[in-house]
């Protein structure tokens, strides 16, 4: 487990720093209390992680579910019933897992997944050039398009550029830079620059320029809301006083299980998605059990609400950021959970220092490689079947929110592979057939292995198209399904054929 901890380390730092922003902004914008969502990485990080068959998935808070905890806490009344729906929905997705309900993730085309990729790198981007230029209202791992204060994705970045920021914009073209150079130049130059990795020196640096602001260096300053804000306990008593048990008494309330069953759904899905897109980016294509998946994430959702963390979920976010930054094995996700605990405990007032203007910064160079212009080229020479499902899930992710996005991709997918079998239920053949008396035109119309009712309309056209006084071959020899409704038009094609004076001869049909 430790061979790979020379890249499993560095990741996990750069992995850490970007939940830790995530974490808090998804716990702000689920209504919930700010620790929350740190307790929800940690358990993301060392319970999930150990549990995880993922070798470079990581889990943790999700913005998906941000909306529906916001609207089940209102519901509830109380966020220690809130806690017992997320052990409710743990338990459910355990039993998932062994009822093997993992297999949806092999539904998802390639397509839509590579489209999905290339839709969050790019909402990265947007999403992230407000924190760069300084303008920081809407929360860090917000992944819809209409925020909070009936701004948007695009009129948020207008309205930052109104609204801009020397001191933060430094920071982040500072962070950009050093992390291009460090890749191109640095990390080519010496092994140590490829141990010691770009985003912990834009880290530090980041501290190091909001030390020099607060210093009156350069006449720049950053306001609270610019910086990473981590709950900061006086003692460990109050540090304890933040974990919370959930309100068993609420056990027979059906809303508590109503909304157990929707977060068990929706996290679930949100997972195997992830799960799918982080094996199509992991170098070595692993493949990822996903039953044991859905287990490991219902774990982690019993232990998240015993204590009094969000509902968890794999994150592509995160996911991404480890592969991005060179994690190898699941060890980096585990270390990032140890990291995210540790520091809850010790160093908060340290990371209450950090520009989110830096955080920025890692997360633009992540959302690139995520939407690299040459994935769109290859895409394209796929053929329309792929660019166009990879093109929508893209414009539909950016415009909607994840999972809406997803599904429009999906439905898009789905339409294609309709098409697909439409125009191809069939072949015919024509030929002469001859005699001493006379000759007709002989159609020989071979069925394809699998024949549905969408094959109606194609096939019942063909036949239409028959000529009178002709002969008709129908062939189902190679067709291991041939549905009712297909055998229900040939039989009526039988029966008007008497009139037509057309020969018809069935196999195996």
């Amino acid at each position: 487990m430790f061979k790979d901890i020379k890249s499993d380390l560095p990741a996990s730092i750069v992995v850490f720093f970007v939940a830790l922003s995530l974490c808090l902004g998804i716990a702000l914008a689920s209504g919930a209390p700010l620790f929350s969502g740190i307790i929800a990485g940690i358990v993301g990080g060392i319970v999930v992680g150990f549990a995880s068959g993922s070798p470079l998935g990581v889990s943790g808070p999700a913005a998906g579910l941000a909306v529906i905890v916001f609207s089940a806490i209102e519901t509830l009344g109380s966020w220690p019933t809130f806690l017992l729906a997320v052990v409710l929905a743990g338990i459910i997705q355990v039993f998932m897992g062994f009822a093997k309900a993992g297999f949806i993730a092999y539904f998802f085309p390639s397509s839509v997944i590579k489209g999905m990729l290339t839709g969050i790198g790019l909402l990265i981007i947007l999403k992230q050039i407000p924190h760069a230029l300084g303008y920081d209202k809407d929360y860090e791992g917000d992944l819809s398009f209409f925020q909070q204060g009936g701004e948007n994705t695009f009129t948020s970045i207008l309205i930052a550029f109104d609204a801009f920021s020397s001191g933060a914009f430094l920071i982040s073209a500072l962070s950009l830079f050093i992390l291009i150079f460090w890749e191109k130049v640095l990390s080519k130059k010496h092994k140590i620059f490829r141990l010691i990795q770009g985003p912990l020196v834009v880290i530090a640096g980041g501290i190091f320029m909001n030390y020099l602001y607060m210093n009156g260096f350069f006449g720049l300053s950053l306001k609270p809301d610019q910086l990473v804000r981590i709950p900061v306990p006086d003692n460990f008593t109050e540090f304890l006083s933040q974990f919370t048990l959930p309100d068993f008494t609420q056990f027979s309330n059906p809303a508590v299980w109503k909304i157990a069953f929707v977060l068990a759904v929706v996290a679930s899905i949100e997972t195997l998605l992830c799960v799918e897109a982080t094996d199509k980016l992991d170098p070595y294509k692993r493949v990822t059990p996903t039953n044991r998946e859905l287990k490991a994430q219902g774990l982690g959702n019993i232990v998240s609400g015993l204590i009094g963390g969000l509902p968890v979920t794999q994150v592509i976010v995160r996911s991404s950021a480890n592969i991005a930054f060179g994690g190898k094995t699941k060890l980096s996700s585990v270390i990032h959970g140890f990291f995210l605990l540790f520091s809850a405990l010790t160093i908060s007032s340290l990371l209450n220092l950090i520009p989110l203007a830096s955080l920025a910064g890692i997360l633009l160079i992540v959302g690139y490689k995520l939407a690299k212009p040459e994935l769109f080229k290859k895409m394209y020479s796929l053929g329309m079947e792929q660019f166009i499902p990879f093109v929508v899930t893209i414009v539909a992710i950016l415009t909607t929110d994840l999972l809406m996005g997803i599904g429009i991709g999906m439905f898009t997918g789905i339409m294609f592979t309709l098409w697909h079998s439409y125009k191809n239920s069939h072949s015919i053949l024509k030929e002469s057939e001859f005699s001493e008396k006379e000759s007709r035109e002989v159609y020989r119309i071979e069925l394809s292995q699998e024949v549905s009712f969408f094959n109606k309309a194609t096939i019942l056209k063909s036949l239409e198209a028959i000529p009178s006084d002709s002969k008709v071959i129908i062939d189902g020899t190679k067709s291991k399904v041939i549905a009712y409704d297909v055998v229900e038009i040939i039989d009526n094609f039988v029966q008007s054929s008497l009139h037509r004076n057309i020969t018809i001869e069935r196999i195996k049909v």
